[in-house]
């Protein structure tokens, strides 16, 4: 994006441990990722994340949401302190939010989440238990462009685990995180490379759309 010399600038927004985060900095310091992240906003003062990004010499800025009068000037505030950054592209690694509309539409075909279920089924939070109790073969997670309702973007790329005879939901949350720390940074590369567009709420991978489930990965 931009001409040959100049890396796209990713901005990251946490609100934890910053594990999906880490996985960014590791493939933006190899080069597997060919995009810089400028910054990492967190709205949750000490988390870990905010400490992995320092370590890794990534400009950290701390807003936190307690400290506003409701979601409309949280919001307001963190598109000011995303802007000054000029991302290319924003990724929600973890932040729990639910962002307005007006936020939602700022970063229109720019804004990525992962969800840790193969939307469209489980929007929303307890995932994993959810699949186990229906009975699900397999769960998994879901790389998908933003939209003002909730979990619904285009999906991009979904990677899926079995479940497991007596899985629990914390076993299989750490099996499908490991699928997350590949998928979310490789839909981030389609994107800066310019091989990931949207239309029409569809997505598109070298032009062509792309499945409902988004490209099934497989690792």
């Amino acid at each position: 994006m931009g001409d040959s010399n100049t890396k796209a600038k990713l901005v990251v927004l946490i609100s934890g441990s910053g594990s999906n985060l880490q996985s960014f900095i590791d493939q933006s310091l190899s080069g597997e990722l060919p995009a810089d992240i400028a910054a990492v906003i967190c709205n949750r003062p000490g988390a870990f994340g905010l400490e992995r990004a320092a370590k890794a010499g990534i400009p950290t800025e701390l807003i936190d949401h307690t400290l506003y009068e409701g979601r409309e000037p949280f919001d307001q505030e963190l598109i000011r302190c995303i802007d000054q950054y000029e991302p290319d592209l924003v990724i929600l690694a973890g932040f729990m939010r639910i962002l307005t509309p007006g936020f939602v539409q700022h970063y229109s075909n720019r804004l990525l989440n992962i969800h840790p279920s193969l939307l469209p089924k489980y929007p929303g939070l307890n995932t994993h238990q959810r699949a186990i109790d229906a009975g699900d073969s397999e769960a998994g997670a879901t790389v998908h462009f933003v939209t003002e309702v909730l979990d619904c973007g285009a999906n991009v790329v979904q990677a899926s685990v079995p479940i497991l005879k007596d899985d629990s939901a914390e076993a299989l949350a750490k099996r499908i995180l490991g699928q997350e720390h590949k998928i979310y940074p490789l839909a981030a590369k389609w994107f800066v490379e310019g091989r990931l567009t949207i239309k029409d709420n569809k997505a598109l991978l070298d032009g062509d759309v792309l499945p409902e489930s988004g490209f099934p990965f497989n690792s």
